[in-house]
Order: structure tokens, then sequence, then C-alpha cells
């Protein structure tokens, strides 16, 4: 009696520590990746960026052309869907948050792209779901897609306090030179012969400003004019074949180091001033790296303070060093203001690009978003998203967190279920990994969680699936193989038997590419509508990789 009595009053008094223990939020695990496994995502992320480097410029109006294609006939398409538009956007941010580019490339190609957009014609705050970069004029028939309008929404979003948050950043940051190194790595792996002599003194030269970890503006200006000086010797050794991929990495890493300096001289003038005498060299504000907030503010802290360095007896040297730093801290002043404005007007234009009606694609009978509406004809499709596991939900979850449209509606998306390997999976409509993924590029995910056992598991049969095959995995919405009378590669779906929906699923399949190149080189036939998909997965550093691996 006493051994069954006994354990009811240990039980209540453990009973407050067990409640406590259930009650707390349960720890994300965390990527554990190698240094091997890092370089080699950087890698990807560096040869991502330059498909938007070589290709999202003037010639097509700042917005990205869909695809590439290389072979048999160089052909760059000269067309965009909204979600292009967007993931070009966010590339931008990424390739600034990676170190690619200073703030002010960022600011520029974000405003070029939003002024290009500007000018757009749309219907219902809805952009149409193709135009023609060269003229922006929308493709017949117009019509809103509303996956792409609300993938659009979405990336808009993001990039808002993204942009937002650039004031409060160090105008340069020490990872701009780990990124040169993703450059440098690329063109080691392109090269042989003599040019190798230049890039392994590049290399070293590199490896020496790591190790010192520079933190003051001097230090980052010495530097970097010393490795825009060796980029530029590091392009003569590929002069004599400028059709090779090589060359163009060549070229990228000098604009790379040459951007940066660039950067610091515009924002710091100062620097380029003659030596500082060491009581104005240490005077707080002058050498060490400000952010974009502090660099608006220096005037006012630091001009009263500099002139009381111009005594009666100062020498005439001297006052003209003086008054030309004050100058130089007024202009430094003065652009750091322009460009924090130029900043709130592009988050304003992003956000009110976001403004769009749900209504005429909202059927409130089914709580489902229409795939699209034809303008001209004045008519809504028939057909409707409706699973979960689709590249729609992310535009459900973006309208119900506008207030557009109700919570019913993620409610609604269809939950079909099927097993693979014993592990629960829902299915999509053809298995592939755009359908899983593209969503999860932005979207939050949550451990022990129905989609977030989806994700693991899509991934894990796409990988048994190429192992069988003897292939790469990574089987989604893909160009292939076939071409028109042009040569153009044609496009359609290809996914994972078992996991899609779709009974008419190709016998044939293709793994849709992940890594590009530039257009002196590569691998043809790229669909940036996949593309931007797999290399923002890449650039963003989201959640994707730290979840499934």
């Amino acid at each position: 009696m006493l051994a069954v009595v006994l354990p009811i009053p240990a039980l209540w008094s453990a009973s407050p520590f067990i409640a406590w223990s259930i009650s707390l939020t349960l720890s994300r695990r965390k990527a554990k990746l190698s240094a091997n496994q890092i370089i080699f995502l950087r890698e990807i992320a560096r040869k991502t960026w330059a498909f938007f480097e070589a290709f999202v410029g003037p010639e097509d109006n700042w917005l990205p052309p869909d695809n590439y294609q290389e072979d048999p006939v160089p052909t760059i398409a000269h067309r965009t869907p909204p979600t292009n538009m967007g993931l070009a956007l966010l590339s931008n941010l990424s390739a600034y948050d990676f170190g690619y580019i200073p703030a002010g490339h960022l600011i520029e190609r974000t405003k070029n792209a939003l002024q290009t957009m500007e000018k757009m014609e749309r219907y219902r705050g809805h952009f149409f779901n193709w135009y023609d970069t060269k003229s922006l004029k929308p493709l017949q028939p117009p019509y809103i897609s509303s996956v792409d309008s609300g993938n659009l929404a979405g990336y808009l979003m993001i990039l808002r306090p993204g942009l937002l948050d650039l004031p409060d950043q160090k105008i340069l940051e020490p990872r701009l030179f780990e990124a040169i190194d993703d450059t440098l790595r690329i063109l080691v792996d392109l090269t042989e012969g003599p040019s190798m002599e230049r890039l392994i003194k590049f290399r070293n030269e590199l490896k020496v400003i790591a190790d010192s970890s520079p933190s003051t503006l001097i230090a980052l200006r010495l530097w970097l004019v010393q490795l825009t000086e060796s980029a530029a010797e590091v392009i003569e050794g590929y002069i004599t074949d400028p059709d090779h991929q090589a060359f163009w990495w060549a070229q990228s890493l000098h604009r790379q180091c040459l951007s940066f300096l660039d950067e610091l001289t515009f924002l710091a003038p100062w620097i380029l001033l003659p030596p500082l005498p060491d009581n104005l060299i240490t005077f707080p504000g002058i050498n060490g790296i400000p952010t974009l907030r502090d660099l608006s503010k220096i005037d006012n802290k630091l001009l009263p303070d500099i002139g009381n360095f111009l005594t009666p007896d100062a020498k005439p040297e001297m006052i003209k060093l003086i008054n030309d730093l004050k100058q130089s801290v007024t202009e430094a002043s003065q652009r750091a203001n322009e460009r924090i404005e130029v900043i709130e007007h592009l988050a304003l234009k992003a956000g009110e690009f976001t403004h769009i009606e749900y209504d005429f694609l909202y059927d409130k009978g089914r709580h489902l978003l229409s795939v699209g509406y034809n303008v001209d004809e004045r008519r809504k499709d028939t057909s409707y998203y409706d699973l979960l596991a689709s590249e729609a939900r992310f535009t459900s979850f973006v309208a119900i967190a506008q207030g557009q449209i109700p919570q019913e509606s993620w409610f609604s998306l269809g939950r079909l279920l099927t097993s693979v390997g014993g592990d629960p999976v829902l299915l999509s409509w053809s298995g592939s990994m755009f359908e899983y993924l593209m969503p999860l590029l932005v979207m939050p995910t949550y451990e022990n969680t129905l989609l977030d056992q989806t994700y693991k598991t899509a991934v894990e049969r796409q990988v048994e699936y190429g192992k069988r095959r003897s292939a790469p995995w990574g089987i989604s919405e893909s160009g292939y193989n076939t071409v028109d009378v042009h040569l153009n590669y044609q496009y359609r779906a290809f996914g994972v038997p078992g996991m899609g929906l779709n009974e008419e699923l190709p016998e044939t399949w293709a793994v849709a590419p992940s890594v590009p190149a530039p257009p002196c080189g590569g691998a043809p036939a790229r669909r940036s509508h996949t593309l931007c998909g797999l290399a923002v997965l890449c650039m963003l550093e989201t959640n994707v990789l730290s979840n499934l691996f």
C-alpha cells in the first residue's frame, strides 16, 4: 500500500517543474556546416550573383531577363514576370548582405528598377504577368497572375525593411574581404598557367588583410587601393583570351575592389587629404568607421571642434588642411543625408507597390484565389489555387497579412497527404522542388509541423530519386532539351513520381540549374523563374538549409 501512495506526493511536488518544462518554447535546431560546405555555398551564391550582375542592367531597363541560353544559339529572353522582378530586387539586397556590392550600388540598382516599374502599365495595382523588358509593354494577352502578384508584393515587403536598415549599418564592413575571396576562388578554379602567379600574389595580400582585420578608414583605404591595383594586374593575364570565363571573372574581381574603394572615398572624402597630424587623426569620428546615420550628423559634431585647431599662429599649410578637412566633413554629411533621403523614398515606393486589390481574384465561397484574370476579356479563371504544397501559399500568406483576404483562405488550401518512406508529406501538383521550397525562401517555418516535415521529406525523396537514376537531384520546372523553330528551349514542369497529383508527368526529366554563369560561358537554357528561386535560396541565407541538413 505504501509503495502505491508514495509516488503521488512525489509527483505532486514535481508538478510545477513538469508544467514549466513542457511549456518551454522548443529551441530550433541549427545547422552545423563544415568549412568546406560554407565555402561551397558561398561560391554558389557568388556565381548566382554573376547572373544578375551580368544581365540586369540598362539594356533591359534594370529588369531581369527571363533566361539566357547559350546553345545552340546564344539568346537572351527579353521578357520578365513580376516574380522575377521581385527576386531581382531581393538579389541586390542579398548581394549587399554578402559583401559583393556596397550600399551605394544596392541603392542605385534598386532605384533604377523601381523607376522602371513606375513606368509600367498596371491593373488595379497588379503588374501584368509578362512584360517586354525593352519596350516595357505587357505581352499579349494582358493577364494578371495571382501567384506572381503575391510573390512580388511579398518580396517588396521584405525589401522595404532591408532598405530602411541601411542607415544604421557601417559604411563598409569587414565582410567585403571575404566576399572578394569568393570571387577570387572562382577565378582560381578557371585559371591555369602564368596567370596563376598574379592570383597567388593577390591571395597572399588578401590573407594579410583578413588577419589584420582593418577597423579604421585609413587602413581600409590603404588595403583597398592595394587590392584594386593588384586586381588590375590580374586582368592583364587574361587579355589574350577575352572570350574565356576567366576574363569576365577577372574583370569582376577588379570591379568589386574598385566599387568599395569608390564608396569609401565618396562617403569619407577627407581620407584623400594629405596625412593629418596625430592630434587630428585620433580625433573622435575622423578615423573610425561610421554608420551612414552617424555620418549624416558628423558636421554638427566635428566642425566646431575642428575649427579650434585654427590658432592665430597656425601655418598656411595647416590653415589650408583644416579648411579642406572642414569642407570634406561638410560634403560627407550632405552626401549621407541625401542618401538617407533616397533610401526612405525607395522604401516608401516599395511599400506603395504592395497595394494591390484581391477582391476580383478571390472566391468568397471557396475562400480561394483564382489562378488569374484575363484583363481584355474581364474574365476570372475558373481554376483555383487549392494546394498548401504549392508556390501559391505565399500569396495567400501575404494577402492575409495585409488584411485583404480572411484567414479562412489559409485553412481552405488542400492538405492531401501521402507517405514517403514512412514519413507523411503533403502532395503537390507535380512533386517539384519549386512547389515545395520556393515559398520557404522568405516564409518562416516551424519545427515539428506538417509543413516542416514536408520540406525535409521532399528533399530526402529528391535526393533518393536522383541517386536511383544516377543523376543530380533538384527536379523542378525547367527549360529542357526540346527547341522551337527559333531554337529556343521549351519549358515545362518536372517532378518526382509519387509526390504529385499530376499523373501526366513526362518520363524524361530535367534537373533545374542552380549555378548560373556570366554570358561568356556556362550551362545552357536557364529560366530565371527557376534560376532566381534557387539563386536566392543560396543567397538569402534563410532557414532552408538550416532546417533541412
